[in-house]
């Protein structure tokens, strides 16, 4: 579904990502983890297509339209005057685009997506009026009603209470069991242990991808922290002219 080729992603020139290689494969589930500032969100952007590759590239085998993106909750702007219902229905962009009228079908979906979440009854609430749990559950019906093949999903677990969290998990292996290719960013360990089959530990730099009991060890994950730990932010910026010169 996903393949990278010596991925490397900059921020204002200092690497975020350093060439990254390897695939995700069609209907696979994989959580993404690694030490705080490692370039996991980075590589979620870079396959959605929202951070441009400084080397190497990144090559999806589904247009743009069947890709979902879920960012961090924290970036998601909840005075924006929209109610539940017009957010969810935003799942239909990709395929209706910005002229497409609504139909009862899209409303149908609409509706089983936020009954498939636990919102009936929340449809005309304002986003500014949800909890952080509703509103999580708010954009995995948008999500629903994308009916996307790929899936990537920032955090999204993050300070979500324990039912909220049993109740997203429910419908991330119900995507897996379709045979979706599921990418999620994660912090919890045993979270990842427990539910996600494959793993992709990172450190800016690739530290092991595959079978998430032979990614997700203890020296594995202490290889990662020291590996962040030695990341010098304020080292001189790589210089391609340089190197030639």
């Amino acid at each position: 579904m996903v393949t990278l080729e010596g991925l490397s992603v900059s921020y204002r020139r200092h690497p975020a990502l350093h060439h990254i290689s390897g695939h995700f494969a069609r209907g696979s589930l994989t959580a993404v983890i690694g030490p705080n500032g490692s370039g996991k969100s980075t590589l979620l952007k870079s396959i959605a297509g929202l951070l441009p590759a400084t080397a190497g590239r990144v090559a999806v085998s589904v247009p743009r339209a069947r890709i979902a993106y879920l960012p961090q909750l924290a970036e998601i702007d909840r005075g924006f005057p929209i109610d539940v219902r017009d957010c969810v229905l935003l799942g239909c962009w990709p395929t209706q685009g910005a002229l497409g009228g609504v139909q009862g079908a899209q409303l149908a979906r609409v509706d089983a997506a936020l009954h498939a979440v636990g919102l009936e009854g929340f449809e005309r609430r304002p986003l500014s009026a949800l909890s952080s749990g509703q509103l999580q559950r708010v954009l995995f019906a948008r999500l629903l009603v994308q009916d996307a093949e790929l899936i990537l999903l920032d955090e999204p677990f993050s300070a979500m209470d324990g039912k909220t969290t049993s109740a997203l998990l429910a419908l991330v292996r119900q995507w897996h069991q379709q045979q979706r290719t599921v990418i999620a960013v994660l912090h919890d360990d045993g979270q990842v242990r427990r539910h996600f089959p494959q793993a992709l530990l990172l450190a800016r730099e690739l530290v092991a991808w595959g079978p998430t009991a032979e990614v997700v060890t203890d020296a594995r994950l202490a290889q990662s922290r020291a590996m962040a730990e030695a990341w010098d932010e304020a080292a001189e910026v790589f210089s391609i002219e340089k190197v030639a010169a």
